[in-house]
């Protein structure tokens, strides 16, 4: 099972997100988890969509941003491919659809997106925060190692779109 650990604040466990939507190439090797759940820190409600499920399933952040999460964590690996596009800015038209993807989730649910990468040298995705309106707060350059830190304004996540979803 592939699965994100949540640590409070004072070191202690909050609890795991388990990857529910696999990638077709993961179905030999893990099982999928169930259900989906939210987490809190102060003032903020959050949720998890671990790697293939932020990218090709919106109804994971969908379901956060409709349950009252203010940002969607997204952590992900996108290993380098050896003729690969080597991307220099956030969302580069010709490099593929992952970042993309990522304006998409914030802006389609009206919440802040986080997308962190473990990346790889060469890697064509960066971690990224992308605001409610869909558009890049901050972005780490690529092939530079860091942690990338920025201050978000809450009231900005209303998760509006998310929450006018008819079943």
């Amino acid at each position: 099972m592939i699965s994100a650990l949540v640590i409070n604040r004072d070191g202690t466990k909050a609890g795991f997100q388990d990857k529910v939507q696999l990638d077709p190439s993961e179905d030999e090797t893990y099982v999928p988890g169930s259900g989906r759940e939210l987490f809190t820190s102060g003032p903020l409600t959050f949720g998890v969509a671990i790697c293939h499920e932020g990218w090709r399933y919106p109804e994971t952040v969908r379901w956060a941003a409709g349950n009252g999460a203010q940002v969607v964590f997204h952590p992900h690996l996108h290993e380098a491919e050896p003729s690969g596009h080597r991307p220099s800015a956030f969302a580069d038209p010709a490099n593929t659809f992952h970042e993309k993807a990522a304006l998409c989730r914030a802006a389609e649910n009206t919440v802040f997106f986080a997308t962190v990468n473990c990346a790889s040298e060469g890697s064509a995705t960066t971690s990224a925060i992308i605001r409610p309106n869909g558009t890049v707060l901050a972005w780490q350059p690529y092939g530079k190692a860091g942690l990338l830190v920025a201050d978000i304004d809450l009231a900005e996540a209303t998760g509006l779109l998310a929450s006018r979803l008819r079943s």
